[in-house]
């Protein structure tokens, strides 16, 4: 069987578009993550769940995991870093403190933080806070 420059160029193309060669580079493909099937981390008192992580079509790193917090918690002391992260929270009550600045965020708040600013969270309610983490982007 002879194959011509065009079929193995039409080949390597069509190899090169297939889900199973994007998910090689980090690319992330259209997918589901069902809550209870999301493994569940234990450390310091709080929960974690990575949701996702890996490449948009455009070359842009993110990554979501869920975190539960028990009352009176922090995940870890507050910090700074490259990367932007968004906190988008689920239930419960949670303090964030961004560049200094203290805010109470309830149900269905949204926070983002900069590339580069201190911040840091915290359950000031009396149940356990559930609240998702977007970061986008790398640092390194």
């Amino acid at each position: 069987m002879n194959i011509s420059r065009r079929d193995w160029c039409l080949l390597a193309a069509a190899l090169a578009a297939s889900p199973g060669m994007a998910a090689q580079k980090g690319v992330l493909t259209s997918e589901v993550y069902p809550y209870e099937k999301l493994p569940v981390k234990e450390g310091n008192g709080h929960q974690t769940r990575a949701i996702l992580s890996g490449e948009l079509h455009n070359g842009c790193y993110i990554e979501v995991h869920q975190t539960r917090l028990p009352p009176g918690a922090m995940p870890h002391p507050p910090h700074h870093h490259l990367h932007e992260e968004m906190f988008l929270i689920r239930e419960g009550m949670l303090e964030a403190t961004i560049k200094g600045q203290i805010t109470h965020l309830g149900p269905g708040s949204v926070a983002f933080v900069g590339s580069n600013d201190e911040h840091g969270v915290r359950n000031t309610g009396t149940s356990p806070a559930e609240y998702f983490v977007i970061a986008f982007g790398k640092d390194s």
